[in-house]
């Protein structure tokens, strides 16, 4: 006889599996919006400071593709497990035209944020409003060549995906943004479902605190810990979106938001980094400068790469590594309330 967890832990493997085999054969469009955590090229077509495609990034994808990190962002690994043959593309690729829309397109932008402000200093980024116009264009298109009650039912399906609000507080110098944020965030989001979004994953804002770049122009005497203010503003923020994402459940029928907490869970990835299987929580794995190596952004020479970027939560001054983007991945499919509510990424998808 089996001992009865481990029987358990087999039988939901093969139901998770069975669900992604059943997926895989028609795996719904995704539609992502957000900033450089999730960015998969678009900053590539526009003038800004801010862009990722060049070497060490991508180190471990095959080559830089305009991602801020070392491999995948959390959608590339969500895209996966969800069955997709090829990641979403970003909109501003000339290759991202006719049919390839029909499986969902990708808006972020490094840089970006709620606020059209935000990120000024970068010159060019493309924000939320921005952004929701350039799906707004996609949708006409997608409705041009499948028609229009088509297009409605796909977009009903769709899964659409939304991480953005880091740089309203980090590229703002951390003012207090929050309420307007919030409006402005507000009103985006019923922008999307009158566009015909109804599944709408909301991720919040992670301790910023803790990124290498905060605990270097923060220091604190305990080397291990994280900027106490910026993780404040950063929770006062996410308290706010969960009970936007309450009133947007309750006040727009058909619609189904989902408040991903990546604050609890990257937090929980640093408090509990070995049984991870990481050995560095605090320092950039691509660092220049500094005492955790975020003082400059990760780019070529004089840049240096830790020899496993697996072992490193971070991956540069600001991004989480290809590693962690697993598990925060993994977390927002199968999580359950403590990390994604009120249903995780698969019942969202099943749900009708």
């Amino acid at each position: 006889m089996g001992d009865s967890f481990t029987d358990g832990k087999f039988i939901l493997g093969i139901i998770f599996a069975l669900w992604r085999i059943c997926l895989a054969q028609e795996p719904p469009a995704c539609f992502v919006f957000g900033d450089s955590l999730v960015d998969v090229g678009n900053n590539n077509y526009i003038v800004t400071l801010s862009k990722a495609n060049y070497p060490p990034n991508g180190i471990d994808f095959g080559k830089p593709t305009g991602r801020f990190t070392n491999g995948r962002t959390i959608i590339d690994i969500i895209g996966e497990s969800l069955g997709f043959k090829e990641f979403t593309p970003p909109y501003l690729a000339p290759t991202t035209a006719g049919p390839v829309i029909l499986k969902g397109v990708n808006y972020a932008s490094g840089a970006g944020g709620i606020l059209n402000e935000t990120g000024k200093l970068f010159v060019g980024r493309i924000n939320l409003d921005a952004q929701i116009d350039d799906f707004t264009n996609t949708r006409q298109d997608i409705i041009s060549r499948i028609g229009l009650p088509a297009a409605v039912e796909l977009l009903n399906r769709a899964l659409f995906s939304v991480t953005i609000g880091s740089n309203d507080f980090i590229n703002n110098y951390l003012s207090p943004v929050i309420s307007e944020a919030e409006r402005k965030f507000c009103y985006g989001m019923q922008r999307l479902y009158n566009l015909g979004a109804k599944k709408i994953v909301m991720v919040n804002v992670g301790p910023i605190g803790c990124i290498p770049y905060q605990r270097e122009v923060n220091r604190v005497a305990d080397p291990d810990s994280c900027a106490a203010f910026p993780n404040q503003l950063a929770r006062s923020f996410n308290a706010k979106l969960r009970t936007l994402v309450t009133e947007l459940n309750k006040n727009l029928p058909g619609a189904k938001f989902v408040y991903a907490d990546v604050y609890s869970i990257v937090e929980d990835i640093i408090d509990n980094y070995k049984s991870y299987g990481f050995q560095n929580t605090n320092s950039a794995c691509c660092r220049v400068a500094g005492r955790y190596g975020g003082l400059t952004p990760c780019g070529p020479q004089p840049s240096k790469v830790c020899v496993n970027r697996s072992k490193y939560v971070f991956w540069d001054a600001y991004h989480p590594s290809d590693a962690s983007n697993v598990i925060i991945a993994r977390r927002f499919l199968y999580g359950n309330s403590s990390d994604i509510s009120p249903m995780n990424v698969v019942q969202l998808l099943q749900a009708s």
